[in-house]
């Protein structure tokens, strides 16, 4: 009964972590794309062109590696508990 709580808590506690992690990342990526429009586009106001070169950005970004990187916040803890079960048993 203990292993199921450990899990069911540790699942919840790294989904928080991950969503966390996730979003701030995202974050810091949209917060870069802005800013490299402004220093390429001085004085340019077309705000449909900003928000089409945020979009594109950010789905390149979907597709990148570091939000695959992000999901070892799930992998590298199980990993480790599971180890340290597994060698204190």
């Amino acid at each position: 009964m203990g292993l199921i709580k450990l899990l069911v808590f540790g699942f919840l506690a790294l989904s928080v972590v991950y969503l966390s992690i996730s979003i701030y990342s995202r974050s810091v990526r949209r917060e870069k794309l802005e800013k490299r429009w402004a220093e390429e586009n001085i004085g340019g106001d077309d705000d449909a062109a900003r928000d089409a070169y945020i979009t594109d950005g950010m789905i390149k970004y979907q597709t990148g590696l570091r939000p695959k990187l992000i999901l070892l916040v799930f992998i590298v803890p199980t990993i480790a508990i599971s180890a340290i079960l597994y060698l204190t048993n």
